[in-house]
């Protein structure tokens, strides 16, 4: 995807359903990984794009977005900045942070948002500038990451934060390709809603043809995701529980998600 002159994003597949995302400027030569699931695939992506990778970002310490990390960076020298609840966990970080900070990689300015819940350390990158973020396992298209470390009222406040920190025209992408699966719970949940009805569709021909259902956007996510939607009066009152807290309609979602 190009996002302007300069700009370009490339979205890849690794091991059975994660995705590899390099973004590159082409006046600074900058070029970001957002976690390493494998180092191969980003090797190839990185030559074959003829990109030199100076910047790694993780997400958070899950075997399968760092499995690869030590081995890239080693191959490249990239600067490795992730989260500061990490540090013990993910050997080869040089930098960490917290929520709220801002890092400078090239022309970018990239702000962490923390949002706990699948584990307590994930980060969410957001690059205005770009109108693009990764929101490792936290937000995925039409679902949510599992929660392991975290609980369910952390996992919300965290979606909460995302709902509230990301303008609609932000493309998002995650960490795998779960959107198909997600169509079919969702439509559990909301089966009226016309606009899930038409992304579930477009889902079903995209993995057909085994194209990627990412990056969507925040918009789409917001008018189609049940775990985003967890505070509209209509997801309550799917679920019979018209007046409980967002908090708790996310909860009943989240367990039948898990119990699915």
């Amino acid at each position: 995807m190009t996002l302007n002159d300069t700009t370009e994003i490339h979205q890849f597949p690794c091991l059975s359903d994660n995705f590899g995302v390099l973004v590159h400027d082409s006046e600074s030569g900058t070029t970001i990984a957002f976690d390493v699931p494998d180092s191969g695939p980003y090797e190839k992506a990185l030559q074959k794009k003829g990109w030199t990778l100076t910047h790694i970002l993780i997400t958070h310490h899950h075997w399968d977005h760092v499995q690869g990390l030590g081995e890239l960076k080693q191959k490249t020298g990239a600067s490795v900045y992730g989260p500061a609840r990490s540090r013990q966990k993910i050997a080869q970080l040089d930098r960490f942070v917290e929520d709220g900070d801002h890092i400078k990689c090239g022309p970018y300015e990239i702000k962490a948002i923390a949002t706990p819940g699948h584990t307590l350390d994930q980060i969410s990158w957001y690059i205005p500038s770009i109108r693009m973020a990764h929101t490792g396992d936290t937000l995925f298209s039409l679902g949510c990451g599992r929660v392991f470390e975290g609980d369910k009222e952390m996992m919300w406040s965290s979606l909460a934060k995302l709902l509230q920190e990301l303008p609609d025209d932000t493309n998002i992408y995650c960490g795998h390709e779960y959107t198909e699966a997600n169509a079919a719970f969702s439509l559990t949940i909301e089966p009226g809603n016309a606009d899930l009805k038409t992304r579930a569709e477009e889902v079903k021909q995209l993995r057909a043809g085994n194209q990627p259902t990412l990056p969507t956007t925040m918009a789409l996510e917001k008018a189609t995701n049940p775990f985003l939607r967890a505070g509209e009066a209509s997801v309550a009152e799917a679920l019979g529980m018209s007046g409980k807290s967002a908090a708790d309609v996310f909860t009943e979602i989240r367990t039948r998600k898990d119990n699915a």
